[in-house]
């Protein structure tokens, strides 16, 4: 007997793109048909952005679905894949409308489907690659995807070119491997041994603006009796310029600030430092940003998973929410100071991949 239909209100909880792609992400994995309801419908722009719909149509596409409410600004949105297919695609988000919309967002949301996909996929992003209100590209390639790779998820993402907003225009080239299964984590304290990397850049500016930014950072995380190891890099190939400064602890966390016109360079330092240093002073064992994306993928996991973040964010409780449409794992959060996440998986039919 065919599965029903997942009927969620897109609405729910944090109420943004984070419903839309999780949602979309696990239909296709799981193949079950969904169909979302008022999709960010309390945003300024409700319904799809150019964004949101580029990561609709990349997962249609990677899954043959069948789809309906796939255009600019519609709030509802019905979506029943088949078996992804792993394979070589290229997906250009300001094709949509010109937009600077995020790539590492879109790669985040067709990674879990493409994982099992059975076959190694090869995919091009175009877009923004360090844009505000998301993760940057270095943030994959430095903590999400080597916290995932434990559990059994691996893939590398390769920065082709700098994509800022407004302009966008980047590139990545990411590479999935296949996954037979996930494995769960534990990961309950932070770094024995913290180990803080990171990267100073500037695109289309003086170079300098990267160095100020560098010596801020080491001198902040200095005084907080930390080293680290920040890079500079100058770049000519953005269509625009842009600013960044990011620091990391590899699998647990990652800070990030861009630069603006009228914003001094040892200020973007400090916002970035002043993330880490928070997070260091939680104890957790992860950023509050990967708890919520670790989640979908370890709710798939044949065995449990417990990790530790700074607080439990709206959006944590938004993507439990709605993890637990699709899958019969037990997920408890424990809202102390650090929080506590335990995942249980189901006890007896466990995650088969297409």
């Amino acid at each position: 007997m065919k599965d029903p239909v997942i009927a969620l209100d897109a609405s729910h909880g944090e109420g943004g793109g984070q419903v839309l792609r999780a949602a979309l992400a696990l239909a296709v994995a799981l193949g079950r048909t969904l169909s979302l309801t008022n999709i960010r419908v309390r945003r300024p722009k409700p319904g799809l952005q150019p964004q949101h719909l580029a990561a609709v149509r990349a997962l249609a596409a990677i899954s043959a679905a069948e789809v309906t409410g796939d255009r600019l600004d519609s709030t509802c949105l019905t979506f029943a894949p088949r078996a992804p297919a792993g394979g070589s695609y290229r997906f250009d988000v300001g094709a949509i409308r010109g937009s600077a919309g995020s790539v590492s967002l879109i790669l985040q949301t067709v990674l879990l489907p493409l994982a099992f996909a059975g076959t190694p996929s090869r995919i091009t992003l175009v877009g923004g690659t360090h844009v505000p209100w998301s993760p940057p590209v270095h943030y994959l390639s430095h903590v999400f995807l080597p916290a995932l790779a434990p559990a059994g998820i691996h893939a590398t993402v390769t920065l082709r070119r700098w994509g800022w907003y407004p302009a966008g225009g980047g590139e990545i080239e990411a590479a999935v491997e296949p996954a037979s299964d996930v494995q769960g984590l534990v990961l309950e304290t932070p770094p024995a041994h913290p180990e803080v990397v990171g990267l100073s850049a500037v695109s289309r500016l003086p170079r300098s603006i990267a160095e100020r930014q560098r010596r801020r950072a080491e001198e902040r995380l200095l005084a907080a009796g930390l080293s680290a190891s920040i890079a500079v890099e100058e770049d000519q190939g953005a269509l625009g310029p842009g600013t960044v400064l990011f620091l990391a602890l590899r699998g647990r966390a990652g800070f990030s600030a861009l630069g603006r016109r009228g914003l001094p360079a040892e200020q973007v330092a400090e916002v970035a430092v002043d993330e880490l240093l928070a997070w260091m002073a939680s104890k957790a064992a992860v950023d509050e940003h990967l708890a919520d994306q670790l989640v979908p993928f370890l709710a798939l996991g044949r065995t449990g998973s417990t990790f530790t973040c700074p607080r439990v964010s709206a959006h944590l409780e938004t993507v439990v929410w709605l993890v637990q449409h699709f899958v019969a794992a037990r997920i408890t959060l424990e809202d102390g100071r650090p929080a506590r996440v335990l995942i249980e998986p189901p006890s007896s039919v466990p995650f088969a991949p297409h």
